[in-house]
């Protein structure tokens, strides 16, 4: 079942990724939606994601979208991660009875609608790019457009060790976008959620001229016009300011580390981090 969302629904969204990458949603979705409380889970002692069999990547997503579904009732969850959602999106919206949306249909709308030549390129993790789902997505909204995809190995170890500016992530950044470079793209879709921390690094790579389009922006769009539609949101139109909501924040690895790094990535709305671990790591619940 994909789920419905039952109107003005007090209950939290939930949220996960492989670690730090889906705070760029985050961020987007507090901005955008103040009122909402959020559940967060960071699944840091199991990434990186992205060089994982796209199997045990489904893996970890079911069980973090059950445990947020049994363990704190969210009213939709969002799949913060691009390749846990070309992993299993479709597995997710049919396991669980609330709404599951991805990073990767609303980025891919976004791109083509910034080309002007149509010439795009999508970046992304070894198992996001291998997968295809960016491919099939981009021709779905028009197959016209001329696509590179590149994926970008080490991206990710340079946002989770804070380190987003650096000479050595520079270096890799030009080496790895050169396809892009050379394919004379105009716009681009980060397509990972760690990939917003690096956009000045592959500006400077790429030029002036090429759009960077966020899967992150995008994806709170997504799940605002979906509240709006279905009057779900935590706050009624005609109710006046938000009122203050709550997020919460898990970790599955060091949460003094995601802390440390969630707070300089994403802001002060990290406070608290609670741990989690999961049956098939040898632990229990919260």
């Amino acid at each position: 079942m994909t789920g419905t969302l039952a109107r003005v629904d007090p209950r939290p969204i939930g949220m996960f990724d492989s670690g730090f990458g889906g705070l760029t949603v985050a961020r987007a979705v507090i901005d955008l939606l103040p009122g909402e409380n959020l559940v967060y889970v960071g699944d840091t002692g199991r990434y990186p994601y992205g060089s994982k069999p796209l199997a045990e990547v489904r893996d970890h997503a079911r069980e973090i979208t059950s445990w947020l579904v049994a363990e704190h009732d969210v009213k939709l969850v969002i799949v913060a991660c691009n390749t846990a959602s070309a992993a299993a999106l479709g597995e997710l919206q049919a396991d669980v009875d609330v709404p599951v949306v991805g990073v990767i249909e609303p980025g891919a709308s976004s791109l083509v609608s910034a080309t002007r030549t149509g010439r795009i390129g999508v970046i992304g993790t070894v198992g996001t790019v291998g997968s295809g789902a960016y491919q099939e997505a981009v021709a779905a909204v028009d197959a016209t457009v001329e696509l590179t995809c590149a994926a970008c190995p080490g991206f990710v170890e340079f946002v989770e060790r804070g380190d987003t500016t650096s000479d050595q992530v520079h270096v890799l950044a030009e080496r790895l976008l050169a396809p892009l470079v050379d394919a004379k793209i105009d716009a681009l879709l980060l397509g990972c959620t760690h990939y917003p921390f690096l956009a000045r690094t592959i500006s400077d790579v790429l030029g002036p001229d090429v759009v960077l389009v966020s899967s992150a922006d995008e994806t709170a769009f997504s799940v605002r016009a979906m509240l709006d539609a279905s009057g779900s949101s935590r706050v009624a139109p005609l109710s006046g300011a938000p009122r203050g909501a709550t997020h919460r924040w898990f970790s599955s690895g060091d949460v003094d580390w995601f802390r440390e790094l969630g707070r300089r990535l994403l802001g002060p709305e990290i406070d608290t981090v609670e741990p989690v671990t999961w049956p098939a790591s040898g632990g229990g619940d919260v």
